[in-house]
């Protein structure tokens, strides 16, 4: 039975669809079946497994309306193992869609649950909002990961989202685990990134992934090739850290 992670911050920048399609393609290279649902109007995912946003007919906005299936609307990527449910800028309008409709919130579990058979990873790119989207997305997941850029302003917020994940336990999904916090866009030069490290590490103990995602010129090149890491420099320190990642969430789920 798969399991299915969110991978969300209302925070922009913080690597969230760095890290959904980074840690798919390492997931998938490890040989694990894996599903990337993106949940985020901007379809940065969808783009950086190379589908084409343009083409993009049936996505996350019919699943959430419920106008097609789950299957009808998976795509291969050129990612191994990988399969994405792609976005469309058409998801900007689904949030007041959604808005008057009965159990709401709902919307992406009922639709996507049956497929936790078919796959061992189902990961959700969450937009950078706590709106009826993200709700969807924790309501509807196993568990969260939650990226923390290694910045000045890196823990504001995070007590936001906290209370948010508090909230839908209580009242939507008791299940829902923290997968971990998930340290990115480390430099090991910056005073201040080691220092968001050891306050982070210090208050979240166990909770902190050991992988620390570095700051790496290759991730960020990659996704105009639409291509994850794995597939643009499987030696670069991107996808060695991605790698780690995958290998670290397999163990603490397969233990």
């Amino acid at each position: 039975m798969g399991k299915i992670i969110a991978i969300a911050n209302q925070k922009g920048g913080v690597g969230k669809t760095t890290t959904s399609v980074n840690l798919a393609a390492s997931l998938g290279v490890l040989e694990k079946k894996v599903l990337l649902i993106d949940a985020d109007p901007q379809a940065n995912a969808t783009s950086g497994l190379g589908v084409d946003v343009e083409n993009v007919s049936l996505g996350t906005y019919q699943l959430l309306e419920h106008s097609c299936s789950a299957e009808e609307c998976i795509v291969s990527s050129n990612a191994p193992n990988v399969d994405i449910i792609p976005a469309h800028i058409d998801l900007v309008a689904i949030e007041i869609e959604l808005v008057d409709k009965d159990e709401r919130e709902y919307m992406l579990k009922k639709a996507i649950t049956h497929l936790k058979s078919a796959y061992d990873y189902i990961l959700i790119d969450c937009a950078p909002s706590l709106g009826l989207l993200t709700l969807n997305a924790l309501t509807a997941s196993d568990a969260v990961i939650i990226p923390i850029q290694c910045e000045y302003f890196a823990l504001e917020g995070l007590g936001k989202l906290l209370n948010t994940i508090k909230s839908v336990q209580k009242i939507h999904n008791e299940d829902l685990d923290i997968e971990g916090l998930l340290l990115t866009m480390y430099d090991s030069r910056l005073r201040l990134s080691n220092q968001v490290v050891e306050e982070v590490q210090k208050h979240f103990t166990d909770m902190v992934f050991q992988t620390i995602i570095q700051r790496n010129v290759r991730l960020g090149e990659a996704p105009s090739y639409g291509e994850s890491i794995i597939n643009y420099d499987v030696s670069s320190k991107g996808a060695t850290n991605y790698l780690s990642l995958a290998k670290e969430v397999i163990t603490k789920n397969e233990d």
